[in-house]
């Protein structure tokens, strides 16, 4: 089996939404930012935690998974956010840019139908905290049909933590491996 590609959004996963005070978790930095397509005198402020960048460089350079940004972010993953956080560089799933006013215009994750066309039938570990129901029976089927997909929901106030790379860790881990003869 080829390695799992691991699908990383970063909305609600790295840069949580604050609470309804306006504030963040005490473990992320403030960072303000331009990304493309923004005036100068418009950045966006984000909120990282820099210990995550050390644990996702450990996990990206294991050997376990195949990272690929998947976010609405798309290259600015890789020239803004993936730099604040020291990680090495890694490709990113060029997302279109829907006109729509939901996530789930069609119930499930509107990032969905491109990322099963992508993948084909590579198995995935897709991190992102806006899953509905329906996209986790998309990977339950997925890996009936033999194709293993884990899929990895964090709180979005809170982002990814540690505990959701565990489960990731171990479900790859348990993965059969193909052996070259």
């Amino acid at each position: 089996m080829t390695l799992p590609y691991l699908l990383l959004d970063i909305d609600g996963v790295l840069i949580p939404f604050p609470a309804a005070d306006g504030s963040t978790p005490p473990t992320h930095v403030r960072h303000t930012v331009l990304p493309t397509g923004r005036h100068p005198d418009d950045p966006v402020p984000i909120w990282l935690d820099p210990s995550q960048g050390c644990l996702l460089t450990d996990l990206v350079t294991s050997g376990l998974v195949t990272p690929v940004w998947c976010t609405s972010w798309r290259k600015d993953a890789t020239t803004i956010i993936g730099p604040l956080l020291g990680l090495p560089d890694f490709p990113y799933l060029d997302l279109p840019r829907p006109q729509i006013t939901t996530s789930h215009p069609d119930g499930y994750l509107w990032k969905r139908d491109h990322v099963n066309d992508w993948l084909a039938n590579a198995p995935a570990v897709w991190i992102d905290d806006d899953f509905t129901s329906l996209d986790h029976e998309w990977a339950a089927e997925r890996t009936a049909k033999g194709t293993p997909t884990l899929l990895v929901q964090p709180d979005p106030y809170l982002g990814l933590q540690p505990e959701h790379l565990t489960k990731l860790t171990t479900w790859v881990s348990q993965l059969p491996v193909v052996r070259a003869v």
